[in-house]
């Protein structure tokens, strides 16, 4: 794979430079999908994308469906009820294996952009009565420091121009638009609030601006024996 280098109309944002390693076939618990590591070629990150064709119909001339997942160690890997991140991964990875389109996995966007140090500091000032923008407010940090060019730079790579984006978040489709890609629709994720994440999510949806319902909290049952 060639470094994506794509022309851009005038005042369109530019992309990250990234390079593409070879397609191998991935077998998950949703499905199996066609995977490649990608290099930004500036800041070292590397960053996963997983393509499905689908196994439903999908209207004809449907845009593809893209999901921009940002990395949460604590979410995605752990299984944290803090966040919805490791939910919402499992939502999109069984709807884009449904459906068809592509994940794109953005490392190095730990607690949107501060760092998993910085997340855990920020994650103690929650405890102590601060919600997720007042914590990274009250550390200096940026209520969300994270940048799309390096995924926008995959997107092109993959052809993905035009687009349907899963997310709750308007920030990302304003970004990529920036960059020169067509977001067709935004396609909410659903993913129920729980109690240890009801503030962040009300947060997320109040001051942050994001499309969430998050009125029925779902009870936290802990593992069966």
């Amino acid at each position: 794979m060639s470094e994506a280098v794509v022309a851009r109309p005038e005042g369109v944002a530019p992309d990250a430079i990234v390079t593409g390693g070879p397609v191998v076939k991935l077998p998950t618990p949703f499905g199996s999908f066609q995977a490649q590591a990608w290099v930004d070629s500036a800041t070292g990150a590397e960053h996963l994308s997983l393509s499905a064709p689908g196994v439903e119909p999908v209207p004809s001339g449907a845009a593809p469906l893209v999901r921009l997942h940002s990395e949460c160690l604590t979410g995605d890997v752990f299984g944290s009820f803090r966040c919805d991140c490791g939910e919402q991964l499992d939502y999109a990875l069984e709807l884009i294996h449904r459906q068809g389109g592509t994940l794109v996995y953005l490392r190095g966007h730990e607690g949107r952009g501060i760092g998993l140090a910085n997340k855990m500091r920020a994650y103690s000032l929650q405890e102590a009565g601060a919600d997720t923008v007042e914590a990274n407010e009250q550390l200096g940090l940026p209520v969300d420091g994270r940048d799309y060019a390096a995924a926008a730079g995959i997107l092109h790579a993959l052809g993905l121009t035009s687009l349907r984006l899963l997310s709750n978040n308007p920030l990302k489709s304003a970004d990529l638009s920036r960059h020169g890609i067509n977001v067709t629709e935004i396609v909410p994720t659903h993913v129920p609030a729980r109690a240890e994440n009801l503030r962040y999510l009300e947060t997320k949806r109040d001051r942050m601006h994001h499309t969430l319902d998050v009125t029925t909290p779902t009870p936290t049952e802990g593992p069966t024996t």
